[in-house]
């Protein structure tokens, strides 16, 4: 008011006492008088004031969480006329002040500093929700997801089979030395693969495996409290972002179809490092305070030791694989890897086979080159052989087989089959003993092992005709006796 009278503008008046104009505007409508007061009176009659004390408060005390619509509705039970439905805002209200004023505490979450070089986290993630597929097949699989929590520098595996103890160890191995170096601790959830998960908590403890990698890598191993995944946000919260990433990318690919693990496995690299490039800065300070890598890495398989049958197959984990015949009788050392079976005698690897998992009851994977060789001795035991299914590489191959079967006697369709087999174990042809199989079923052709073996014949026989040249021996004692002049 002295402004205004002082000759002042409204808006300089009001920033001298620190109002807006507009509320400088409003306070001289009203006569410089004081502002509606605050209504803190009821307007109508609490409907739960008779049983607030008496029922719904002893009700809160000893089930805080319980909802207002909850006992609504117990009210309604007995007296449903003098508590309908349009009540429920006053209950929910009135439940909300009690739970402010006489509720139970919250828990607390504590915002952590991360220094840098301080943890590293694991974690594994279902990545089915992708829709990945190989060769038209829907690609069932987990991706690990290791993470520097300071840098977020992070780095993906993919992992064909469950949380094993060999799918953390590759993962985790791969990713330290991938990072250059060893953060001082190591956390992951109740993974079953690095802890025994009792039942009382004060006998729960490390698996011995787990307790020798981080040992191997001087890492303190920790692990969040079981069933709270909060607490392991730094690496849990980023899956959904991981997932988010890769299936952008495949909509920019435009597909996602691969035609093997192995591209799959680029391609997620690929992404991975996009990622890393954009964290780089912060990654270089956090690799100054990373621990130094081991001279070597330590175990990441388990171990087991199976014995070769006479039918040249082992059994491990309840599937049966085919070897080399030349190991009959023999007992291998099998490691086994996520993804891999790695089988030696003593130190030295005779075989790797690829990992099949066990979906019900016993699996089997046979490879016929490993069987072609006693087979083409044997043909006719191709007919009631338990793994002949195994023995069509391709469709092409069982279409052949039929009509083998159908156009020729027993014997000679067994013999002409093996015979075909047998060319396409060789090498890398397979691939052209398909084609030649795809194309002659095609015109309708009876394919027989004599075409196969002429296709090859014709590649081996392929090369130039090269003119021999006959010298004339007397121009080299024409050339002698011309030195010697």
């Amino acid at each position: 008011m002295q402004s205004k009278q002082s000759g002042k503008t409204q808006k300089i008046a009001a920033a001298q006492i620190g109002f807006s104009e507009r509320s400088a505007r409003n306070i001289e409508k009203r006569g410089f008088t004081e502002a509606k007061p605050v209504h803190n009176w009821r307007t109508r009659q609490d409907p739960f004031e008779s049983v607030w004390e008496a029922e719904i408060v002893p009700l809160l005390e000893k089930s805080p969480y319980l909802q207002a619509r909850t006992v609504l509705e117990m009210l309604q039970k007995d007296r449903a006329e003098n508590y309908p439905d349009t009540t429920l805002r006053t209950l929910q209200r009135r439940v909300c002040e009690w739970r402010a004023t006489s509720g139970p505490e919250k828990e607390i979450i504590f915002r952590q500093n991360h220094p840098p070089g301080w943890q590293g986290m694991s974690d594994f993630t279902n990545a089915n929700s992708l829709g990945v597929t190989l060769q038209g097949v829907p690609f069932e699989h987990l991706l690990y997801h290791y993470r520097l929590v300071y840098s977020r520098w992070e780095a993906v595996s993919v992992v064909l089979g469950g949380e094993s103890f060999p799918a953390l160890a590759e993962g985790l191995q791969n990713a330290l030395w991938l990072s250059g170096g060893v953060p001082e601790t190591h956390r992951t959830d109740s993974l079953s693969a690095a802890y025994k998960n009792r039942p009382v908590k004060e006998e729960e403890d490390f698996t011995e495996d787990y307790t020798a990698l981080c040992a191997h890598y001087q890492m303190e191993p920790t692990r969040n409290n079981k069933g709270v995944a909060r607490e392991n946000g730094a690496i849990e919260s980023s899956h959904g972002d991981l997932k988010n990433r890769i299936d952008q990318a495949l909509m920019l690919r435009g597909s996602k179809e691969f035609s093997s693990v192995d591209d799959y496995r680029q391609f997620i690299r690929e992404i991975v490092a996009q990622h890393n490039r954009r964290v780089h800065k912060k990654y270089i300070e956090e690799l100054a305070c990373l621990r130094a890598l081991p001279e070597h890495k330590t175990t990441d398989f388990s171990e087991e030791r199976a014995r070769v049958t006479s039918s040249s197959t082992i059994c491990v984990r309840s599937t049966v694989y085919s070897v080399p015949s030349r190991l009959i009788n023999m007992t291998l050392k099998v490691h086994v890897y996520d993804d891999r079976l790695e089988c030696f005698i003593g130190s030295d690897s005779v075989v790797t086979l690829e990992r099949k998992r066990r979906k019900q009851g016993r699996e089997h994977r046979i490879d016929y080159r490993h069987v072609i060789g006693a087979l083409c001795r044997k043909p006719q035991a191709f007919r009631n052989y338990i793994y002949r299914e195994e023995l069509f590489p391709t469709l092409a191959f069982r279409a052949a087989w039929e009509r083998l079967n159908q156009e020729l006697d027993s014997r000679t369709a067994c013999r002409e089959y093996v015979k075909i087999l047998k060319e396409a174990a060789q090498g890398d042809r397979e691939s052209a003993v398909n084609q030649l199989l795809e194309d002659a079923l095609r015109k309708n052709i009876l394919p027989r092992a004599i075409h196969v073996q002429k296709l090859f014949r014709k590649q081996t026989e392929s090369h130039p005709n090269l003119m021999a040249i006959h010298q004339n021996l007397a121009d080299y004692d024409a050339l002698l006796i011309g030195g010697v002049q």
